[in-house]
């Protein structure tokens, strides 16, 4: 059954985008996580990006080339946008996007300090539901900027948790939903929970704003926001038309500009009273002249003030639409219901299912083309390749251009499998164990350099200090030795065993081998014998805690004995990786890989996960 005749509504819509062009993409989570401190906005003499934008000018400035928030969306060239700004009372600043430390600041370089998650999503972000917990104890801005600078990169980093700013759950957790009810008519649902016994107050600014497209380009249009109703914010773009924000029982609309504070910034005249850090002055300074009373700009806010009794919560309402409506919240409910419905039935269906059908063997003409091409040209590297023509040719006939031959592939395995070098519990290390205790010296001019196993963070400041490539478990390495090894068991097949951990006795051919890896590598996120995740090491809070046990980071890299996630808590571009995996080996087994055409089916299951068009695996659906 091709995908595009499945009778699942997300599918449908996916569909619609491809084929008819139909815009249900053109709004999602587009935001950046941090614009303040990135080469995107850095005009420096000497590409000093942290110190030429900071965090403390972030709510002051206005960027150039685009903007951050949190929990956000925006259309998709970041022309209107949407998100969060939360004060708890006792915060020197509003708390409108992510803190984190810089380069210079952390013991281990930068890092995010800060707890969120993209809980839940489609493809078409027709629904997305985001978590940001935010302290309700002043925000430790200066405490976790000295104490991590403190620190020697011989230990841990110091967290946010470190500071007891969540104790006794004296936190909010911020939950926010989108759902589409059509591709320009977006609901939004903000749930907010007090985790701790007392009550407490949260002050809470849904903002809409433009970014400044036109500080720059004297040519481009100034859009505008305004007030038409109590209530009701309305947006004029010259490109993106007309859009209408419905604010549910705000109690006030705050109206600015989107444009620097050049008096507090570099202490220079301001062409306008109204700037991008008012709603800051306002809400926290209680400046009231801050914002526009002709309630007019190019950046605007609902307020809401919300006492919330302890362990309990509050729901606020907003609708983002394109058509002006009379009754926006009719129906409000039950469109999350269907998106929430949509999206457990559309995962449902990519959830992976054994394979019952192989696919049919596909012959490479260009490719062995290309193979003769090259050994007319490189005898005598092919020589060491394939020093016969019986070592060109596997199973069912497949050809292997590789500089291991099979008794080269064994030593490799040896040590690749060994879990005393680089096999661990939980993947393969990027350095062997093995120098830890017989590190690698080098000597030039008389000066010593050592290379030594380091299973967690690094030593030195190389490469900012936040990266260690010295033993840790990276996820894209090991991504490419579990597609090698797949390689190359279509190739030498069921035959070719290896002893898998080297000297356990125990023999695997490498399709068996590969499971292994995977499972070691997803063992990591999942929940061990004891109950815990390996991933989060001793955080009893993330261990333990009913909130935040089963909520999943997407860590940077991961310590080489234990499993626990180190760097950036949110690298999803390759950590996300775990995911295909999960999926790829939840539908394949050994014979699907020895008789199909191997590439097919491997980049079948990511087309199919990711609701392509590509119907490679149609053949292996029950």
């Amino acid at each position: 059954m091709a995908l595009a005749d499945v009778d699942v509504t997300e599918q449908k819509r996916l569909n619609d985008a491809h084929a008819a062009q139909v815009p249900w993409k053109q709004w999602g989570p587009y935001l950046s996580e941090r614009q303040w401190g990135t080469v995107r906005e850095d005009y420096s003499e000497d590409g000093d990006a942290w110190n030429y934008f900071t965090h403390d000018q972030a709510r002051s400035r206005a960027y150039r080339w685009g903007e951050d928030g949190l929990g956000g969306l925006s259309d998709d060239q970041q022309r209107l946008c949407f998100a969060l700004a939360l004060w708890n009372g006792r915060d020197p600043i509003l708390k409108e996007r992510l803190f984190g430390l810089t380069n210079s600041e952390g013991n281990h370089g930068e890092d995010v300090k800060e707890y969120y998650f993209y809980v839940d999503s489609t493809p078409t972000h027709s629904y997305m539901k985001y978590l940001y917990k935010y302290p309700q104890q002043e925000y430790p801005y200066l405490d976790l900027v000295e104490t991590n600078r403190k620190r020697s990169r011989e230990e841990l980093e110091y967290e946010l948790l470190d500071t007891g700013v969540f104790d006794d759950d004296r936190y909010f957790d911020v939950f926010v939903e989108y759902a589409k009810r059509d591709p320009q008519d977006i609901l939004v649902r903000i749930c907010m929970h007090n985790r701790g016994r007392d009550a407490a107050q949260l002050r809470i600014l849904p903002t809409l704003w433009f970014r400044n497209t036109w500080s720059e380009n004297h040519d481009d249009p100034r859009p505008s926001l305004c007030e038409e109703a109590p209530g009701v914010i309305r947006a004029r773009h010259h490109e993106l038309g007309d859009y209408w924000l419905y604010c549910e029982g705000a109690t006030e609309r705050l109206f600015t500009e989107n444009e620097s504070n050049a008096r507090r910034l570099w202490n220079q005249p301001i062409a306008s009273p109204y700037v991008k850090d008012a709603f800051h002055a306002y809400v926290i300074g209680g400046q009231r002249e801050a914002v526009n009373p002709a309630k007019t700009g190019t950046k605007a806010a609902a307020h809401y003030v919300c006492n919330i009794p302890g362990r309990d919560s509050v729901t606020i309402r907003l609708r983002l639409s394109a058509i002006s409506r009379d009754n926006a919240f009719d129906g409000f409910e039950n469109t999350f219901n269907e998106r929430i419905a949509d999206a457990d039935e559309f995962y449902e269906r990519i959830a992976p299912k054994s394979l019952t059908e192989a696919d049919s063997v596909t012959r490479y003409p260009k490719l062995m083309e290309l193979i003769a091409q090259f050994r007319k040209r490189y005898p005598e590297l092919l020589a060491h390749v394939a020093p016969t023509d019986t070592g060109f040719i596997g199973h069912r006939e497949r050809r292997l251009l590789s500089i291991l031959n099979r008794r080269k592939l064994e030593r490799v395995l040896g040590y690749l499998l060994d879990e005393n070098e680089f096999l661990g519990p939980h993947g393969i290390r990027s350095l062997s164990r093995y120098h830890l205790e017989h590190p690698y010296v080098l000597n030039i001019g008389g000066t010593g350099y050592k290379v030594q196993y380091l299973p967690a963070e690094s030593n030195t400041g190389m490469f900012g200090g936040n990266s260690n490539w010295q033993g840790p478990v990276w996820m894209p390495v090991n991504l490419l030795v579990v597609r090698a090894l797949m390689n190359l068991y279509s190739f030498f097949g069921d035959e070719f065993k290896v002893q898998c951990p080297s000297g356990s006795g125990h023999y695997m051919a490498l399709f068996e081998v590969t499971q292994e890896i995977v499972r070691r590598l997803t063992g990591t996120f999942l929940r061990d014998a004891d109950g815990t995740r390996p991933v989060y090491g001793g955080t009893s809070k993330f261990q333990d805690d009913p909130h935040w046990r089963d909520l999943i980071l997407f860590y940077e890299y991961f310590h080489g004995d234990n499993g626990a996630g180190l760097g950036a808590s949110h690298q999803t571009g390759w950590t996300g990786l775990v995911a295909p995996l999960l999926d790829m080996f939840g539908r394949i087994d050994a014979r699907a890989v020895l008789d199909s055409d191997r590439w097919r089916v491997m980049a079948g299951a990511s087309a199919h996960e990711a609701g392509g068009g590509d119907n490679a695996l149609n053949a292996h659906r029950p």
